[in-house]
């Protein structure tokens, strides 16, 4: 293409007087929704991390086992790491086995940096009050 055809085409484009419509992707990123679903709830700098339930034995704390693949610096082969952090459990609802994402919080003890967000997926295990 020419450069006068195409300067024509650029006028004729930028001089019409209809206003650009957005396409349904465009219109989709530019709406809001009227209320957030509370998984995307921010927590403005804070870590959120997704682990499980290792022990709920501590009244209101729950220890919850963090797995990371890292990989090794000489073989480059991965391999998993595990950290146990515990969590606060406002409400003892967490079993052994739930997966739960926590978030860094403020010192609640001497262990607990930790706050419980949401219970993901509830583990399958039957509770030790209903044992007979």
């Amino acid at each position: 293409m020419s450069q006068p055809a195409a300067m024509e085409q650029h006028e004729q484009t930028a001089s019409s007087s209809q206003p650009i419509q957005p396409t349904e992707a465009g219109a989709a990123l530019t709406e809001l929704p009227a209320e957030a679903p509370p998984q995307s709830r921010h927590f403005g700098g804070r870590k959120v991390r997704i682990g499980r339930v290792v022990s709920n034995k501590p009244n209101k704390t729950i220890v919850v086992a963090i797995e990371r693949v890292v990989m090794h610096p000489l073989y480059k082969k991965p391999y998993k790491r595990t950290t146990k952090v515990m969590a606060h459990d406002e409400y003892n609802q967490c079993r052994v086995g739930d997966i739960v994402k926590i978030v860094e919080w403020r010192p609640l003890s001497r262990h607990k940096r930790w706050m419980l967000v949401e219970i993901i997926q509830r583990s399958h295990q039957v509770g030790e009050e209903l044992t007979p």
